[in-house]
């Protein structure tokens, strides 16, 4: 007995000394969780985290995903807004109106914060959004660049429906406005004006390069 005690209270330290090393061990795992950020967290390669993804391997590009998620909102407002109030708004300006103020809106609030959010780095999808710095102003600024694009795909339904005109045998319109086509000249159009921007900021940029190297 008093050799098992004395053998109990030669082990006691060591197993204080195990305790004390597997508190501090789990202590800084937490705060190394806690204070982790961009920099200074390790770098993971692309392979190392798709051993950790589940599901199928499948690998949509990145643009595909902005572009199909630009489509299908524009889509929706088209099949809640234009289709839901078409009977209640007869006159085409105030429907037009209302179509583009819920356009902006759900750019501003919704599209380009999803596109933020599946943004592998941090601005990554910027080149998806005319306005791609979150500010106050932009909820301004999407809804009358969501105008000029409602205008600009009204006037291409319209060209369609001037040169489609001889097809139909009663004059009456062959085109008419639905949820996954507006999407598709929505998002075309938005994706023509902004490669247009990035075009003209490209152009200055090295216009002023070129200068600063001359000068």
């Amino acid at each position: 007995m008093a050799s098992s005690e004395k053998k109990k209270k030669r082990l006691a330290p060591e197993e204080s000394k195990a305790a004390s090393e597997y508190y501090e061990l789990h202590t800084d795992a937490v705060k190394d969780l806690v204070e982790a950020n961009e920099e200074n967290s390790p770098e993971v390669s692309e392979e190392e985290l798709r051993k950790y993804q589940s599901g199928p391997k499948l690998r949509i590009p990145g643009w595909i995903k902005a572009v199909l998620v630009k489509m299908w909102f524009a889509g929706s407002v088209c099949f809640f807004i234009f289709w839901g109030l078409s009977t209640y708004l007869t006159a085409h300006l105030d429907l037009m109106l209302v179509f583009a103020i819920a356009l902006g809106v759900v750019t501003d609030i919704l599209t380009n914060n999803i596109l933020r959010f599946m943004a592998k780095g941090r601005a990554d999808n910027d080149r998806f959004m005319m306005f791609p710095k979150k500010r106050y102003l932009t909820f301004i600024w999407n809804i009358f660049y969501a105008m000029l694009l409602l205008v600009c795909v009204d006037v291409l339904y319209n060209l369609i429906n001037i040169v489609l005109a001889p097809l139909s045998a009663d004059g009456r319109q062959v085109l008419g406005v639905g949820p996954i086509l507006f999407g598709v000249f929505y998002t075309g159009f938005d994706l023509l004006f902004i490669l247009m921007k990035r075009t003209m900021i490209h152009l200055v940029q090295d216009a002023k390069r070129k200068t600063e190297e001359g000068g």
